[in-house]
């Protein structure tokens, strides 16, 4: 039959004799798409329905009716909307001139992300002015463009989690072919793009699913966000289709490099093989031979994620660590409220972070009341992705402040330093590199019925923060839909030329990363870490003579003439010499000295200073080096 060689299973595909319409809609007796006349879809069997249309070309717009009903429905699976999610569907052509045919994609270790939102990227908020700023990225050491949602949905303004149109690349960031354009610049430049998709809920306006059957979702569980999607029950294989070949559309179609899985843990699935299995799965082979990478974020710390599918894992290759987050943050500004409560911000959080990833690994989580995560002790660094800022974090501050409101600009240059050298897989959230001033809200533009209940989950949603709760601040909380808490959220770029020293520090930082032999070796040569004081640490990396020391200082001056530590020691034959210091004055430090002289160590309070070996000028007596 037709549709089995087509690439998707539903929607519009252009053919050299018009185009093929086809939907699931088991619980629908007659369905037709509207033209410029109605025409009626047969029943496959099995819930589908499908024509082929003879004339109609790309740009041609749509809508499906149901039974005869009055009103007409998005196709599921539209390509475009060039209206909205409750305007008509578009037919693309998914043909584009590509110049990436020696882009090799993603691999997993070497990586440095960039979490964008193109909304609020620039002010004009689309791909054409964000592709753009891709030059400044590239030379400044992004390898990795981490696109939040961009599947359409309802509104002027969101963060795009609450997408409605999955396969449509929402209007308002410009058309498909933009987006396509985006992703070939990138290339060309030597960064991969990766997007940020929502396969835990449908958002709450604008969602044509539920017209052409109920059967995509489930009461069976929770999700906080919405109905969850049935992708273990009666009528699954449809869905799981749906949501599988999504995932290879967007790379397969516009050839992302990869997926970042939203919230994982409420994509829930009681079947073998899991869903999450059966996508990351699909997502390779449409991305073949190119390498692909996907990331994951899930709240609970689940292993199976990272496992292998032969031994029942889900495949992914990397995971957000809110550990390194959580605890980089109390270190910053000395609270832990909330979700930061079981964490103290202390060195040896730091090291275990930087040697195993994840922090809870079964261990009891007070906050939650239960145990959190499982072991993941087998993991490589770059399976988890450590960050100082992200979408989340930076929203849930109330007032939208990014980090460096909230802290010192030394302590900052240090957890900076430590965050963009230690092992893992480090994320920039936008305009981090140039210390924006600009703050990041959370924005979403519902219409006035759902205005609200918007407003109301959100400041509920923060009232966890005692300082939120009160009624000082829960006045000052930016409502969701208005136009200016979206249009404040937006980047200033002239501030990237005024903020040359946090430029200068980013660039420098991923540069020793990228350029370091032991550095790039991302601990594959060896790890290790020691307490030297309360809030202050190193880690060594390397073997024999090709080792570095990373020492972080997050207290107050220290001065020690000498120091019981054996990873101080410098290999033999060696003194350690200055390599890179977070107080540099072309940063906004005070300048370093040698931090070991004479064999005594002296840090600099809030600071981090990079050691390399170098061979002594005299020799020992016994003729060794």
């Amino acid at each position: 039959m037709l549709k089995s060689v087509l690439p998707m299973p539903i929607g519009a595909s252009l053919t050299e004799e018009g185009t093929f319409f086809r939907v699931w809609a088991p619980d629908r007796r007659h369905v037709k798409v509207l033209l410029d006349e109605p025409v009626a879809l047969e029943p496959e069997g099995n819930g589908y329905f499908s024509a082929l249309v003879p004339g109609v070309v790309a740009g041609t717009r749509y809508a499906f009716q149901l039974d005869d009903e009055d009103g007409q429905w998005a196709d599921p699976a539209s390509r475009f909307q060039p209206e909205g999610p409750e305007g008509p569907s578009e037919v693309s052509d998914p043909a584009f001139p590509w110049t990436d045919a020696d882009w090799l994609g993603l691999s997993r270790r070497g990586q440095v992300v960039y979490e964008m939102h193109v909304g609020t990227f620039t002010p004009e908020g689309t791909w054409a002015a964000a592709a753009e700023h891709l030059p400044r990225l590239a030379d400044l050491g992004i390898t990795v463009i981490e696109m939040m949602p961009v599947a359409d949905f309802f509104g002027r303004f969101g963060w795009g989690y609450d997408g409605v149109n999955l396969f449509a690349p929402t209007r308002l960031y410009g058309r498909p072919d933009d987006l396509r354009r985006f992703i070939d610049r990138a290339h060309r430049l030597g960064m991969g793009v990766i997007l940020d998709v929502v396969y835990n809920h449908i958002g709450p306006r604008g969602n044509p699913l539920p017209a052409f059957t109920q059967r995509y979702f489930t009461d069976r569980y929770e999700c906080e966000w919405g109905e969850a999607i049935n992708f273990d029950g009666p009528d699954a294989a449809p869905v799981r289709e749906y949501f599988i070949q999504n995932a290879a559309y967007w790379i397969r179609e516009f050839h992302f490099d990869g997926l970042r899985l939203d919230a994982t843990q409420s994509i829930f699935c009681a079947r073998t093989p899991h869903v999450i299995a059966e996508i990351v799965q699909a997502a390779r082979d449409a991305a073949h031979p190119r390498q692909c990478l996907i990331v994951a974020e899930n709240e609970p710390q689940d292993a199976a994620l990272l496992a292998d599918p032969a031994e029942g894992g889900q495949g992914i290759d990397a995971v957000w660590n809110d550990d390194f987050h959580h605890s980089a943050m109390v270190a910053a500004t000395g609270r832990n409220p909330a979700y930061y409560s079981d964490h103290r911000g202390t060195a040896q959080e730091f090291i275990s972070a930087a040697k195993h990833g994840w922090l809870y690994q079964g261990q009891n989580y007070a906050h939650q009341g239960k145990r959190r995560g499982e072991p993941v002790l087998n993991q490589p660094p770059e399976a988890f992705v450590t960050y100082l800022q992200n979408h989340d974090q930076v929203a849930n501050t109330g007032s939208g402040r990014r980090i460096d409101r909230r802290t010192s600009p030394a302590r900052l240059r240090a957890l900076t330093g430590l965050m963009l050298l230690m092992p893992g897989t480090p994320m920039l959230f936008q305009g981090q590199e140039f210390a924006a001033s600009t703050p990041f809200f959370y924005f979403a533009d519902m219409g006035k019925e759902l205005r609200g209940p918007i407003a109301n989950g959100r400041a509920e949603f923060l009232k966890q923060f005692p300082a939120l709760a009160t009624v000082q601040m829960q006045d000052r909380l930016a409502p969701p839909d208005e136009p200016d808490t979206f249009v404040n959220s937006r980047l200033n770029w002239a501030e990237w030329d005024k903020h040359v020293e946090a430029v200068a520090l980013h660039r420098d930082l991923l540069a020793l990363r990228r350029t370091d032999p032991v550095l790039a070796a991302q601990g594959a040569q060896g790890l290790d870490g020691a307490v030297l004081e309360q809030g202050s640490f190193l880690l060594r990396f390397g073997r024999g003579r090709e080792v570095r020391l990373l020492l972080v200082n997050l207290g107050r001056d220290l001065h020690k003439a000498s120091l019981p530590e054996p990873l101080l020691a410098p290999p033999l034959g060696c003194r350690w010499q200055l390599a890179w210091s977070s107080e540099d004055p072309s940063y906004g430090g005070s300048g370093t000295p040698e931090p070991e002289i004479d064999g005594a160590w002296t840090l600099p309070a809030e600071a981090a200073v990079l050691m390399a070996p170098m061979v002594k000028e005299e020799r020992r007596a016994s003729g060794l080096p």
